[in-house]
């Protein structure tokens, strides 16, 4: 599948603006500023396809782009960041949650994106226990492994394992900069999509 034709769709601001095809769905989830955006790129092979920004908590919808019409990537808000009222916090928490629960039976992959550098955050594992309440199959990104040490790395896979509470479920270690781990991605995102 050629991931460089890929075209931007909406901006969904309530879960009525959902896709209704039954192509299957990639759904790209972290906490401002942990590259979500810089990983979308990556995928899609286009530097400046999903808008970057040096401020956090920039996509406040859920951003759809559909790919080769056989399949949509999805782009959630950013979740965890502290600048913004609580008001808005709890309406990109309902407007996430939306999007798992209105009857998205066709999502083939959460990725749920962490900073390598640090233990997963409460919202990390919030986002890692919807997808098991909701049944959605999940995949960790561990990104900006650029920043680490080759020693560092194991350790920070390991804790963030342990935080998420991770089981049979995949942990990428990776580097949106770099494009470190894109290959192992791309081939688990053909994985789920039975490709």
């Amino acid at each position: 599948m050629n991931f460089q034709k890929v075209d931007f769709l909406i901006s969904a601001a309530s879960p009525k603006d959902f896709p209704k095809t039954r192509l299957p769905e990639i759904a790209f989830a972290g906490k401002s500023n942990v590259g979500k955006s810089s990983t979308i790129n990556a995928v899609v092979g286009k530097k400046g396809f999903a808008r970057v920004s040096s401020v956090p908590g920039k996509t406040v919808f859920v951003n759809l782009f559909r790919t080769c019409d056989k399949l949509w990537l999805v782009d959630l808000p950013g979740y965890g960041y502290a600048k913004r009222s609580q008001a808005e916090q709890e309406r990109f928490s309902k407007l996430i949650e939306g999007y798992f629960a209105a009857d998205r039976e066709n999502i083939a992959r959460l990725y749920i994106i962490v900073d390598l550098r640090h233990a997963p955050t409460m919202d990390d594992c919030q986002m890692a226990d919807w997808a098991r309440y909701y049944q959605v199959p999940f995949t960790v990104i561990g990104n900006k492994l650029d920043k680490l040490r080759p020693s560092q790395i194991e350790p920070a896979v390991q804790l963030a394992r342990e935080t998420l509470g991770l089981q049979d479920e995949v942990l990428i270690p990776f580097s949106a900069e770099k494009k470190t781990g894109r290959d192992l991605l791309i081939t688990d995102i053909l994985n789920a999509i039975g490709e």
